[in-house]
């Protein structure tokens, strides 16, 4: 047939044999669908036309475009280089551009400054996430300054509030500085780097500072707000008045955002 079909490339794919000793025929039956497309997958990148997953794929897949690298794309779904190779078997960090990766799901939190991030999987929707750590659609959403419920595969999300947001700890926001951070809690700035092991004025929004004594010179400490807190809840945790933190914070209402940090 092959002989009789001039001008036309053939490809002839082996699954295995009808006759083996082994387990070729029950893995064939147990894994047809990954085999059927892991070879048009392959084909795709034999010809080179783009790869386009079924939608109801368990996997998540990645197209190479100009400019990406390993790392890029392995930072951007939070998984290491060496587990995104794993999975698409590759020897060498060399991309092209069309690339069809798979992305290997992140089974475990990562922890960044302080705070638990979840990745965004294939499937997940805001209420599945919310669900998983006990939280609300509303207070995800707050958390993560989201204004649509759209989420995107890789998308890192903030989770739980770091648990260790007591006396001395500070959120960067946006606009913060590291002088402006110094000033607000009356210590110095290389005494604010010392503390965080920083070797540059280079601050992330969302990154937890750990914020130095002054030789006792502020009775102030730092709270920051977790789902289920209110102004209330807070004052008598540390044996305060809603007012006075009020006053504290410059609020004209009881309303709170989880992630904001009060004085206390």
């Amino acid at each position: 047939m092959l002989r009789n079909t001039p001008n036309n490339e053939s490809i002839i794919v082996e699954y295995g044999f009808a006759d083996s000793t082994g387990d070729d025929v029950d893995q064939i039956k147990n894994n047809w669908q990954g085999l059927a497309e892991a070879v048009v997958r392959a084909l795709a990148s034999y010809i080179g036309v783009p790869y386009i997953p079924p939608k109801d794929s368990d996997s998540n897949f990645y197209t190479v475009k100009k400019g990406d690298t390993l790392y890029s794309i392995a930072r951007t779904y939070g998984i290491s280089v060496d587990k995104l190779k794993s999975a698409n078997n590759l020897s060498s960090n060399n991309l092209t551009i069309g690339q069809t990766l798979i992305i290997p799901d992140n089974e475990e939190d990562d922890i960044i400054d302080g705070e638990t991030i979840y990745i965004v999987k294939s499937g997940d929707t805001l209420y599945k996430i919310a669900g998983l750590y006990g939280m609300t659609v509303n207070e995800l959403k707050a958390l993560n300054n989201l204004t649509s419920n759209s989420l995107s595969i890789g998308q890192r999300l903030r989770v739980v509030p770091s648990e260790a947001t007591g006396a001395n700890t500070y959120v960067v926001k946006s606009g913060d500085s590291l002088y402006s951070i110094a000033k607000k809690f009356g210590i110095t700035v290389d005494a604010l780097k010392g503390a965080n092991n920083k070797t540059s004025n280079l601050l992330t929004i969302g990154e937890v500072l750990i914020i130095p004594t002054n030789n006792g010179s502020s009775s102030n400490r730092i709270h920051i707000v977790k789902p289920g807190d209110t102004l209330y809840s807070i004052a008598r945790l540390y044996n305060t008045t809603v007012d006075e933190i009020k006053r504290l914070n410059n609020l004209g209402s009881n309303i709170l955002s989880i992630g904001m940090s009060l004085y206390v």
